[in-house]
C-alpha cells in the first residue's frame, strides 16, 4: 500500500508519539522448549476433527521500547503436529512471507526448525537448506517467502521452527497481531512489553476482530500476555475477501484520550475531519510559482474539466515519480533524495514520491480557484471498512478530492499507471471522508465500469492435421487488468518478465511452445500493456479418424472451473468490474470442413454480466472466426453473500462449460 507524507501527519495528530517494536535476539544456544510424551502420542486434531495437522501452540513476544533502527522486531515459536501424509505434504513444506506486508517492507532472519520423529530422534535443519522464492497464493496475488523443506517428515511427527521477522522503519503505534493460521493451532500466546511512558496520558489499547482471546495479563518484566485456545483453520478460498477481513485478529495502539469503547463513532469521524482539514490545508498551499503555473497551464482551457486535466498532465509527466519502480533511480540515489516539505519543492526540484505529486496536484487546482482537499479514503484490498470502529488507522489520505462544478471527483496522478477518471481499485466505490473546517462529509469514490478493465485478446493460428495449432498471439490490457500486470512487471528485468510470461502459459497449456515475445508499456503511464509471442501448440486438437476435434475458445484452453469446491464459508469478492474481448482466426487444414458446428450458447445475468460468443467462416470455407466477448459486475456487483454461491457457482461452471464447447471438422477431400 502506497502511504502518502500526510498519513504521518493523520497518525501524529491522533496519537502524538511515534515509538519501535524492536525484539532482542534471541540468545544464542538458547534451547527448544521440552516435548511432553502427550505431544508425541497424539493421534488427532483437539481443534478440529479430520485435521491432517494442528499447531500445538505459537508462540509470539514483542518488546517495545526504542530502537536505534526504528524496526518492529516478531520473535516467532510454533510447534506442529502431523497426524496423516495430507499433514506430511503440507508441512513439509514451509514459506515465511516477506516484502510489502501491511504497508512495511518485511524481512525474514534468524531461522531454525527441527522434526521431531515419533521415536524421540530428532532431525535439524541445515541452514543451507533455507532459499528465497516466489509463491502464488490462491487469490493470485505472488509474494515473496522465505523457504525452507523440513527434513524426514512422516505422520506422527512433531515440527517446530523459529524465525524473526523484522519491519523496516515501522511506525509502531498500530501493530496487527495474528491469531489464525493455514491449520488450526490449540494455543495462541503474544507477550507484549508496552511502550512506558507518561507521555500525554499515553495507554496501550487493543481491537479484536473476529474472536476474543483472554483480557491482557501482566506478567513477568514489564510483559503483558493475551492468549486464544482452539483456533481453527483458516482455509484459502478462490476469490475471497482479503484475508484480514475472514482471519481473526487483533489490532493493538497507544491512544491518548478515551478508550475505543467510549468513542462515539460519529461524533469521532467529524472531529478527525475538521482537525485533518486544520492540520494538512499547509501541505496543498500554492506560493506565487505554483499560482503562476496554475494561469500558464489552465490558459486558453475551456471546461473545468479540461483544466483539472491539464494539471493531471503536468503532475504525471513533468515531475519525475520517485515511488515508481521503473524511475531508474539506484538504492543509493534514492537514499539520498532529499524530502519535498511542501508542493513548492516538488515543482522545484522536479521529481518526489507519488504522496508529493498529488499533494502539487491539489495546490494547482486550488491556485486556479477550485476547492481541492486530502481525501481520507480505506483500502478495500486489506479490509472492509466499518464506521463503527472509530479508528484512524482504519482510514489513509490516499486521494485528491476536488470540488469541481458543485461535485467531488477523485484524483491520484501520484500513482503508477491509474489514469485520470479512475483510482486503484481498492480505493473505488468507497466511502471517503472530505477534511473540512466545519463539516466533514463522506463522499462514495466511484467505481469504474468494466469497460475500463478489458482483456483484448487475438489469435491468428494455422491448424495441421496432426492436431497442432501454430500463430501469433497479442494481448492487450486496460484499466486495473494493465495496471496490476505493470504492478508486476516493473520490476522484473526484460529476462525475467518473459520468463514468467512463459510460466504463465505453460501452466494453462503445458504443451505449447512460446517464442518471439514483446512485453510493451510496462512503464507508460497511459498506454495499455501490450504483450505479443509466437505460439505452437502440439496436439491443441484430437483427430479422429476423418474429424478434427477442436475448442475455439483458445485463450480458455486448459483454464480449469473459477470455482471448484461444492460448499463455500466466505463471501465471494471480485477486485472490480471486468471484461473480454477475444478473436480467434484459425486456418483449417486443406481438405478439411466444419461438421454441423454451431457456437456454444450466449447467456447472461442482466446488468451484472454478459457472456457473448459467436462463430463463423470464410466464404472459401477456410478460415474459422470465432469471437467471444464477456463482462462481469455490472453497476459495481463485486461482492455476493456465501448463500449466492451456489448460483454464483453455476454461472461460473456454465461460462467454463461453454468456453470448452468443441466443433468438429470433418475431413471432405484427399489431400
Amino acid at each position: 500500500m502506497r502511504i502518502h507524507p500526510s498519513r504521518y501527519l493523520l497518525l501524529g495528530l491522533v496519537l502524538s508519539i511515534f515509538a519501535s517494536f524492536p525484539i532482542p535476539t534471541r540468545a544464542a544456544g538458547e534451547d527448544w522448549k521440552p516435548i511432553a510424551p502427550d505431544q508425541l502420542s497424539l493421534k488427532s486434531s483437539t481443534v478440529e476433527k479430520d485435521a491432517d495437522a494442528e499447531a500445538l501452540f505459537w508462540e509470539v513476544k514483542m518488546d517495545d521500547k526504542d530502537d536505534p533502527d526504528g524496526n518492529l522486531v516478531f520473535n516467532h515459536y510454533i510447534r506442529v503436529k502431523v497426524f496423516t501424509e495430507r499433514g506430511r505434504e503440507s508441512q513439509s513444506k514451509i514459506d515465511l512471507e516477506y516484502g510489502k506486508i501491511y504497508g512495511s517492507e518485511t524481512k525474514i532472519q534468524d531461522i531454525a526448525a527441527r522434526t521431531i520423529k515419533p521415536d524421540g530422534s530428532i532431525v535439524e535443519l541445515k541452514k543451507t537448506d533455507i532459499f528465497d522464492r516466489t509463491i502464488v497464493k490462491t487469490s493470485g496475488v505472488k509474494v515473496k517467502a522465505r523457504s525452507f523443506a523440513m527434513p524426514a517428515v512422516e505422520p506422527g511427527c512433531i515440527i517446530e521452527y523459529r524465525w524473526r521477522e523484522i519491519r523496516v522503519k515501522t511506525l509502531a503505534q498500530y501493530v496487527r497481531l495474528q491469531f489464525q493460521r493455514d491449520i488450526p493451532v490449540q494455543r495462541v500466546t503474544y507477550l507484549v512489553k508496552p511502550y512506558a511512558s507518561d507521555y500525554q496520558n499515553l495507554s496501550f489499547n487493543s481491537i479484536m476482530l473476529h474472536g476474543q482471546p483472554t483480557p491482557w495479563s501482566k506478567e513477568k518484566n514489564g510483559f503483558y500476555k493475551t492468549e486464544l485456545t482452539n483456533m481453527p483453520a483458516l482455509h484459502e478460498e478462490s476469490r475471497m475477501p482479503p484475508e484480514d477481513q475472514v482471519k481473526t485478529w487483533m489490532l493493538v495502539f497507544y491512544q491518548t484520550g478515551d478508550s475505543v469503547e467510549k468513542l462515539e463513532p460519529e461524533k469521532y469521524w467529524s472531529n478527525l475531519g475538521k482537525s485533518f482539514y486544520d492540520r494538512s490545508k499547509s501541505l496543498i498551499k500554492a506560493n506565487d510559482d505554483i499560482k503562476q503555473l496554475a494561469a500558464s497551464l489552465t490558459e486558453g482551457a475551456k471546461t473545468d474539466d479540461e483544466k483539472i486535466s491539464r494539471f493531471f498532465e503536468f503532475c504525471r509527466y513533468k515531475i519525475k515519480n520517485t515511488t515508481n519502480d521503473a524511475s531508474g533511480l539506484t538504492p543509493d540515489e534514492r537514499a539520498k533524495l532529499k524530502e519535498n516539505k511542501s508542493p513548492s519543492d516538488t515543482l522545484k526540484r522536479g521529481m518526489g514520491n507519488g504522496g508529493d505529486i498529488d499533494l502539487l496536484f491539489a495546490a494547482l487546482a486550488n491556485a486556479a480557484g477550485f476547492d481541492a482537499r486530502i481525501a481520507l479514503s480505506p483500502d478495500r484490498g486489506d479490509i472492509f471498512f466499518d464506521k463503527s470502529l472509530p479508528n484512524a488507522y482504519f482510514i489513509n489520505p490516499q486521494n485528491i478530492a476536488v470540488n469541481v462544478g458543485g461535485n467531488w471527483k477523485f484524483y491520484n496522478p501520484g500513482y503508477n499507471y491509474v489514469p485520470i477518471g479512475m483510482l486503484r481499485w481498492q480505493e473505488e466505490g468507497q466511502q471517503s471522508l472530505i477534511s473540512d473546517p466545519k463539516n466533514p462529509v463522506w463522499v462514495s469514490t466511484p467505481m469504474s465500469s468494466h469497460e475500463k478493465s478489458l482483456a483484448k485478446r487475438t489469435a491468428k493460428l494455422k491448424l495441421t492435421e496432426d492436431g497442432t495449432v501454430e500463430g501469433d498471439v497479442r494481448l492487450e490490457y486496460t484499466g486495473h487488468q494493465g495496471i496490476e500486470r505493470k504492478e508486476e512487471m516493473d520490476e522484473e528485468s526484460e529476462t525475467q518478465r518473459e520468463e514468467s510470461l512463459r510460466e504463465e502459459i505453460k501452466n494453462q497449456m503445458s504443451a505449447a511452445e512460446i517464442t518471439d515475445i514483446k512485453i510493451e508499456n510496462v512503464t507508460d503511464h497511459e498506454q495499455p500493456l501490450v504483450i505479443s509471442y509466437h505460439v505452437r501448440f502440439p496436439g491443441y486438437a484430437q483427430r479422429t479418424g476423418k474429424r478434427i476435434f477442436l475448442q475455439p475458445a483458445f485463450f480458455q484452453y486448459g483454464r480449469g472451473p473459477l470455482f471448484a469446491t461444492a460448499s463455500r464459508k466466505y463471501p465471494i469478492y471480485f477486485h472490480y468490474p471486468w471484461s473480454e474481448n477475444d478473436l480467434v482466426e484459425i486456418n483449417m487444414p486443406k481438405g478439411y470442413a466444419l461438421d454441423n458446428a454451431d457456437a456454444p450458447a450466449p447467456f447472461g445475468s442482466g446488468d451484472i454480466s454478459q457472456y457473448k460468443p459467436s462463430l463463423s467462416v470464410s466464404p472459401d470455407g477456410s478460415l474459422l472466426v470465432y469471437k467471444r466477448s464477456f463482462f462481469f459486475g455490472g453497476g459495481g456487483n463485486v461482492l455476493y453473500p456465501v448463500e449466492s454461491y451456489p448460483t454464483l457457482k453455476q454461472f461460473f461452471d456454465t461460462l467454463h462449460k461453454q468456453d470448452g464447447h468443441s466443433i468438429a471438422l470433418k475431413q471432405t477431400a484427399t489431400n
